[in-house]
């Protein structure tokens, strides 16, 4: 039978390829897709050998491997890794902004002749016509797309560069792709689908729980308040150890307060030049800061195991942020902390974050732009002097609504055959926008409801990723305070993961049960959190049979 040879031959390439003597069931489930040709996308917890899932069926196929990738220094560990085996099936080279031309023709000439087997690229070297031409008659067996929440708008590392990767996929002749981050709900998790154009993909979400990881939340009522609180992480923790804060004035304010304060600390946000990110990036990991405050820029891709804290003194804008951010921590499996200081102003900061609705007008001018031929997006910035990033999110909700669309190797963004005249295209995206920031929005209501709960915060955390924990996790200080309680007996009037309609919300999906509430995630309007009680006696909500159960 075709499942149980995959998996012995799976087995074997782990142990004589990588060394490694047993495969987790997640991780075994996704490779066996691949090598069934079907595409996977896979959510597992920063550390759970995601890498592994790509590497081990790479060894087995006939072609090479494509891994698209948004760090060099995040490649740049991973081919170390790879080549230090010195196992010719495991070669690894690259095609980057880090290499000449001529290193980059010799990288492409080793996977042609057969000397390497895996190709790490960046979305924006990709997105050359040339090079694209280049990859595909590589013939390549398998596309893997790591940090893949940054393709998706909910992603908290959203890119816009990667908004093009399903179509450059296809450009490559659309082999089997695998889908792999730390962190994805499923708004994040529905987005890769679409946005990479997945195929009935192998889902694949485990292991989200950190036991060695220890959730503490405490409300602020004063600045004062939580910079002791702070202080106290600081002076009786391990180094080294992650301080997040929301804006980058906040990340140099805060390290120069703590260096004041006999604390040696860094700062490092996006603004930086980046040389100067890259520095310390590389000092961080030789143990040369102890304390790294950042913002949010700072940490995706870090091969960091002894990382024995994460701090946020704010309220971060998304459980999807948060578990990203916490799951830097404690990688060695050794005892970490997790620490979040909250206030109630952090609210409105977040809401300010999310920004506008954009304008109608400006929509329908680029779409009529559009109309006219297709062009590059380098023409398109050069025409409405709109800046990389504000083009590439009023590009994504125009084709969202069916007004926009890219097309062929050249990467070319046109206007589909049949789009909404300019006007319209305006009006849909303004509203598929506001939809969008109402989601966003329940997004940060289901952090503060993390913050605020006296239960299991594990238990509250990973439901809102749609993974139930059935026992209290014993991790965190809800638990330690003898406030949390089991969920087992928690239940209502529809079972998890079934989908639901609501007469002014629309149709949502069934997240968990806590007590006698239950959550509910909306496609129009986000997340909710109802009395199961009222639910049941007024009826609010209905089985939705054209959804899948």
């Amino acid at each position: 039978m075709k499942l149980p040879m995959h998996s012995t031959r799976l087995r074997r390439a782990a142990r004589h390829h990588f060394g490694w003597r047993s495969l987790r069931p997640g991780q075994l489930a996704a490779m066996r897709a691949l090598m069934k040709r079907r595409d996977a996308l896979v959510v597992l917890s920063t550390g759970a050998g995601k890498s592994a899932i790509y590497q081990v069926p790479a060894a087995l196929l006939s072609g090479p491997t494509v891994v698209i990738s948004p760090l060099l220094a995040l490649q740049q560990d991973q081919i170390r890794a790879l080549n230090e085996r010195g196992d010719p099936r495991l070669h690894a080279v690259r095609v980057s902004s880090a290499e000449t031309p001529n290193q980059q023709a010799e990288a492409l000439h080793e996977i042609e002749d057969g000397r390497a087997r895996f190709l790490f690229i960046t979305p924006e070297q990709l997105s050359n016509p040339e090079v694209l031409a280049k990859v595909r008659a590589l013939r390549p067996a398998l596309v893997a797309v790591d940090e893949a929440h940054c393709i998706s708008a909910w992603g908290n590392d959203f890119r816009p560069d990667y908004l093009a990767l399903g179509h450059l996929i296809r450009g490559l002749g659309r082999p089997p792709v695998v889908a792999l981050t730390a962190t994805a709900s499923p708004p994040v998790r529905e987005d890769i689908v679409a946005r990479l154009g997945l195929r009935d993909p192998r889902t694949v979400v485990a292991g989200l729980d950190r036991p060695n990881l220890f959730l503490e939340v405490a409300h602020c009522p004063t600045e004062d308040y939580r910079w002791r609180r702070l202080l106290g992480l600081l002076d009786g923790d391990r180094w080294p150890g992650i301080v997040y804060v929301p804006t980058r004035r906040a990340a140099e304010e805060l390290a120069e307060r703590l260096t004041t304060a006999g604390y040696e600390a860094a700062f490092y946000h996006g603004g930086m030049p980046a040389g100067a990110r890259t520095e310390l990036h590389e000092r961080f990991l030789a143990d040369e800061v102890p304390v790294m405050v950042a913002t949010s820029a700072f940490g995706m891709g870090i091969d960091k195991p002894n990382i024995r804290w994460v701090a946020h003194v704010a309220l971060p804008d998304s459980p999807d942020s948060y578990l990203q951010e916490i799951g830097r921590a404690g990688r060695d499996g050794e005892p970490a902390h997790a620490l979040l200081l909250w206030r109630a102003e952090d609210i409105g900061l977040q809401r300010f974050f999310t920004g506008g609705t954009p304008d109608a007008g400006e929509l329908a001018e680029l779409a009529a732009a559009l109309r006219e031929s297709p062009t590059s997006r380098s023409a398109l910035r050069e025409r409405t002097g709109l800046g990389v990033r504000k083009l590439g999110q009023l590009l994504a909700l125009l084709e969202r609504v069916g007004a926009a669309r890219t097309t062929g190797a050249s990467q070319r963004v046109g206007s589909p055959r049949y789009a909404p005249e300019p006007a319209e295209a305006g009006r849909a995206a303004v509203a598929e926008a506001e939809r969008q920031q109402a989601v966003q929005n329940s997004r940060t209501d289901m952090m503060r409801a993390f913050a605020e709960t006296t239960g299991c915060r594990s238990q509250a955390l990973l439901a809102y990723f749609g993974e139930q924990l059935e026992k209290t996790c014993g991790h965190c200080d809800s638990c330690h305070a003898g406030t949390s309680t089991a969920a087992d007996g928690a239940s209502g009037p529809f079972p998890v993961h079934s989908t639901v309609r609501h007469a002014e919300w629309g149709p949502g999906l069934v997240m968990s049960y806590t007590d006698d509430r239950m959550t509910v995630l909306f496609e129009n309007v986000g997340y909710k959190t109802l009395s199961v009680p009222v639910v049941s006696e007024q009826g609010l909500l209905t089985a939705d049979v054209g959804g899948d159960s």
